[in-house]
């Protein structure tokens, strides 16, 4: 993969790139995989709107992940590598030797044609998956689950990856993208390899409308509202929020370093660095 540069030949081309992706197959995603995508545009069941700047964009089709890769010892074939709309990474449809057939979150480096496995006795190879009591010191995984069986949650975007630091007992020490590390119990499952498609990060968007085609509508500054829209808004021409208790919400609360976060403490026991010094 690699990125590519348009000529500034318009303003909105001027500095636009994307990814280029030569590797993917040009056939249609797989159908019995594939789910027509709900589109809310932000709104609840009231269809009041509860998440502001959501709305239009590309129609989409929902692919179906697999995420727990729970077909031990039956080989798979990558049959194809596909782009996903839904997702920065890129997905691979597997084609098991029972008939069965699966999308995962393909691995960097893993070709159309080559097998992968999953269960305690695969091979230690990219795109295998198994328990990380399983892998080697050091090794470099992507969708790790945090609960036996709940499937994978840490490390599916694109070019993420976890290391793996230590074993203890029944635990595993690893080291996430934002430089935190957390305990996870060893029988939980990983898959080996870096997550595909790295240079999605490199993109530069250029353009309002491309914005709008991720369903991304425009976000108003509350300092260019009237008062009775925003807690900002109001004044003579730009000027200071005017406030001594700092930035607010269109609803009045703190916008700053304000805790937001519910309190997960059966998941904060188990993390032992940090991504930011307390």
């Amino acid at each position: 993969m690699a990125v590519k540069e348009y000529r500034p030949t318009t303003p909105g081309r001027r500095s636009m790139s994307v990814v280029v992706h030569d590797g993917l197959s040009r056939s249609k995603p797989e159908r019995s995989l594939t789910t027509g995508a709900k589109r809310a545009a932000g709104r609840n069941s009231q269809g009041k709107i509860t998440v502001r700047h959501h709305g239009g964009g590309s129609k989409r089709k929902h692919r179906l992940v697999d995420f727990n890769r729970t077909k031990d010892g039956v080989p798979a074939r990558v049959a194809s590598l596909e782009y996903d709309p839904h997702r920065s990474a890129h997905i691979a449809l597997l084609h098991y030797a029972d008939g069965a057939k699966a999308y995962i979150i393909a691995p960097l480096g893993v070709e159309v044609g080559v097998e992968v496995q999953s269960g305690a006795d695969a091979p230690i190879a990219p795109g295998n998956c198994l328990p990380l009591s399983r892998m080697p010191l050091g090794s470099v995984v992507h969708n790790v689950e945090l609960k036996p069986g709940r499937g994978g949650q840490l490390a599916r975007s694109a070019g993420s990856f976890v290391q793996l630091m230590a074993k203890e007992g029944d635990w595993a020490f690893l080291r996430l993208p934002s430089g935190e590390q957390r305990m996870v119990p060893v029988s939980c499952r990983a898959t080996l390899g870096r997550v595909s498609n790295p240079d999605h990060g490199n993109i530069t968007v250029g353009k309002a409308g491309r914005t709008r085609w991720m369903g991304r509508r425009p976000a108003v500054r509350g300092s260019a509202m009237n008062p009775n829209d925003h807690a900002h808004g109001g004044g003579e021409g730009g000027t200071d929020i005017g406030r001594k208790d700092g930035p607010q919400t269109p609803w009045g609360k703190p916008a700053l370093g304000a805790k937001t976060r519910r309190k997960r403490r059966e998941s904060d026991r188990l993390i032992t660095r940090r991504r930011k010094s307390r």
